[in-house]
């Protein structure tokens, strides 16, 4: 299994290497008959990345050697047949990552001494990742969810397990002692470590957070400390040990409904940013906005790519083949965005189709 794209992993990825940092981008095919052409293209761009270490002048015999054999094993490690729409491979001397997205990625070689971040950077950001937090007397599990998938999170104390069964339970129901399960100190005691070890999950990397379990337990998980705004729960118990596709069953109809309350609420700060002259519309705009450091929110539609050149002062669109052109400069916006402090959101198709597919708001 690949490994989940988070906060953390982002800003590791994104530390200085030893030179040569290879990053090898390809778009791949879920299905058939699309998928058969994903073999040949590995085969073609990891002879083509062979190539342009062979013919560097800055890499000593022994650095070629270490990379081209950590680009194997990455290979090795590559699952086409589970493929999602994009496939990014890192190598660097001692090293190699494998990462699929479900967003697609051009295809290129890159070598330098960091790692080209910008479409995983994208890919999270569109993935509108989540944590559903499964609440049980004797279980209390979270879930590492995106919209197409689900992961147990085992870090942080995650899952927490105990057992029910009290040895002193006979003698408490002789003296009428024996209280309901979630009026009991151990059961609460139990929540308050779980609700410990998601302040800590959420401190490094918050999301929207659904709370799932019988009416009792996510009761007392509400009473146990305060949620992040825009929490929404479930009264379905029987989850704690998944399986992962029961649980994101469950929590689509709250995906979906938060995701139409995300997307009304930018589609009004847009209208109201373009009274304030707080605007931009449109790749050209958005992008010099992005460069400047200027954008406070930004708006993407989901599936919106293009290729462009980029002249300086304005972008133009562009052939794929065109040697100069740029088939990630959607995804370097988003970057660049984030890296700024933006707010990045991705709306619907055709949402923003009166603006050419992206907009922003500005801070001045």
């Amino acid at each position: 299994m690949y490994p989940a794209l988070s906060t953390a992993a982002l800003a590791r990825l994104r530390q200085p290497r030893p030179y040569p940092a290879v990053s090898l981008l390809m778009p791949t095919h879920r299905r058939e008959p699309d998928n058969a052409q994903d073999p040949v293209r590995l085969r073609n761009l990891l002879a083509q990345a062979e190539k342009e270490l062979q013919d560097d002048p800055g890499v000593t015999r022994e650095r070629r050697a270490d990379v081209l054999s950590q680009l194997e094993r990455a290979v090795a490690e590559v699952d086409l047949v589970h493929a999602e729409d994009g496939l990014v491979i890192y190598v660097a001397p001692g090293e190699h990552q494998v990462w699929t997205v479900a967003r697609t990625v051009p295809e290129r070689v890159v070598i330098g001494d960091t790692f080209l971040t910008r479409n995983l950077v994208a890919a999270r950001s569109a993935e509108r990742p989540y944590w559903a937090l499964t609440v049980a007397a004797d279980r209390i599990s979270l879930w590492d969810g995106a919209p197409e998938r689900a992961a147990e999170y085992t870090a942080d104390g995650f899952p927490l397990t105990r057992s029910l069964e009290d040895p002193d339970a006979e003698r408490k129901e002789r003296v009428g002692d024996l209280p309901s399960t979630f009026q009991d100190e151990d059961t609460r005691n139990f929540f308050r470590d779980a609700y410990e070890g998601l302040r800590t999950v959420l401190a490094s990397d918050p999301r929207p957070l659904y709370l799932i379990g019988e009416a009792p337990a996510v009761s007392l998980f509400e009473e146990t400390g305060s949620l992040p705004q825009g929490t929404s729960t479930l009264h379905q118990g029987g989850l704690g040990h998944g399986p992962e596709a029961a649980v994101r069953t469950a929590v689509a109809p709250l995906l979906a409904a938060h995701e139409e309350a995300v997307s009304t609420t930018v589609l009004a700060e847009l209208d109201a940013a373009r009274g304030r002259r707080e605007y931009a519309g449109g790749l050209d705009e958005v992008h010099q906005a992005a460069k400047e450091g200027r954008i406070r929110l930004l708006a993407v539609e989901e599936h919106y790519r293009t290729v462009v050149r980029d002249y300086g002062d304005h972008l133009e669109p562009a052939d794929a083949a065109d040697l100069d052109s740029r088939g990630d400069i959607v995804d370097e916006i988003v970057e660049q965005a984030l890296e700024t402090g933006a707010e990045v959101r991705f709306v619907p198709d055709d949402a923003l189709a009166d603006v050419n597919r992206i907009a922003a708001v500005l801070r001045y």
